[in-house]
């Protein structure tokens, strides 16, 4: 398997290049929630706006603070720590009054209290993330260049590219990842947490290959696609494309990608011989990973190839693109910038 850099969807648009993160206020998330508490129960919820750091490094610094261990401490999203981020954070046990042994200083901007629940705010409990960007120093021709790439994500749908974060530094955790599937004493020498990073990170690199070969049709609909509904995630066999599409053009749906697993479904008639064309080319097979997959204890999932890009707002001052825009859960932001930029965005 070699490392090879993902086709853009717009492929025939210049990149306006650029520097990004000059400051972390240059990378700026919030998390939007998912629900609000309810008012009552053991865990207090409180939305936290913090700079440079990780929400790893936020739960062991509450964890600190608080004098509570970090498994009663419930995040819904990894935030990263190159930026001025806002987040949810459930803390089991806690009253109210304790928050005061939490600093307000360059790390932790600010803290609001919103009140008690009855369940810990869990992975994936979140509706998604807004985000401000700012790239400075960007191309002459930006002015023509970014309102083309936004018209057609907007209309085509955001390649829905695993991030590099997956890959780590080096760009091979999938690597690992793939030895893991056929090496038991490898997986028995890594704790649970540290087996899925990995085999996540390898079902990461598959679904790329996928949503590469099928860049030039991320809204096209085939026979044999399972196709996504965006409202609620549930996917269904397309039977009848031409009966679909329609539906696709909305935006209601979407087509999937595989990502592997013990119980999931792949795709049958073209895109079911696109996944195993990928899968081949990775040097496995379909059986080999379901095998593994029920050997190492995971399900799998099916992951829409674009996403939307909603409440979209941008402006261009001299040499400086800033951006606003909301994504699901599960969407990177730099699958919108290196769109722009042509290029791994490049942190200064």
């Amino acid at each position: 398997m070699t490392r090879s850099i993902d086709p853009f969807l717009t492929s025939e648009i210049p990149g306006i290049g650029g520097q990004l993160r000059t400051t972390p206020e240059d990378f700026q998330v919030e998390e939007r929630p998912l629900y609000l508490p309810c008012g009552e129960g053991e865990h207090l919820y409180v939305k936290i706006t913090k700079r440079g750091l990780s929400t790893p490094d936020l739960v062991r610094h509450l964890s600190s603070s608080l004098g509570i261990k970090t498994q009663a401490i419930g995040v819904a999203g990894l935030k990263d720590a190159r930026a001025v981020t806002t987040q949810m954070v459930s803390l089991q046990g806690i009253p109210s009054d304790r928050l005061a042994g939490v600093k307000i200083d360059d790390k932790i901007l600010e803290l609001q209290i919103l009140g008690r629940h009855r369940n810990r705010l869990r992975t994936g409990h979140h509706a998604g993330n807004r985000f401000r960007l700012i790239i400075r120093n960007v191309a002459d021709h930006a002015a023509e260049s970014v309102p083309t790439v936004l018209q057609i994500l907007q209309a085509c749908g955001v390649p829905n590219y695993f991030g590099p974060q997956r890959q780590g530094k080096k760009g091979d955790n999938y690597e690992i990842g793939a030895a893991l599937l056929t090496d038991a004493r490898r997986r028995e020498r890594m704790n649970r947490a540290q087996r899925v990073w990995y085999l996540n990170a390898y079902q990461s690199f598959l679904f790329n290959r996928m949503l590469a070969k099928r860049i030039d049709e991320i809204d096209r609909l085939f026979v044999g696609d399972w196709a996504m509904k965006h409202a609620n995630g549930a996917c269904f066999l397309v039977e009848d494309a031409e009966v679909e599409q329609p539906r696709a053009d909305r935006f209601e749906i979407s087509p999937t990608g595989i990502l592997f697993g013990s119980r999931v479904s792949w795709a049958s008639g073209e895109p079911g011989q696109i996944e195993e064309a990928v899968i081949a080319e990775a040097g496995t097979t379909k059986e080999a990973l379901v095998a593994a997959a029920k050997t190492c204890g995971f399900r799998g999932e099916r992951r829409a190839f674009r996403v939307p890009l909603n409440e979209l707002e941008w402006s261009l001052s001299a040499d400086v693109l800033t951006l606003s825009f909301n994504l699901p859960p599960g969407a990177y932001a730099t699958s919108v910038l290196r769109e722009l930029m042509k290029a791994p965005p490049v942190d200064q």
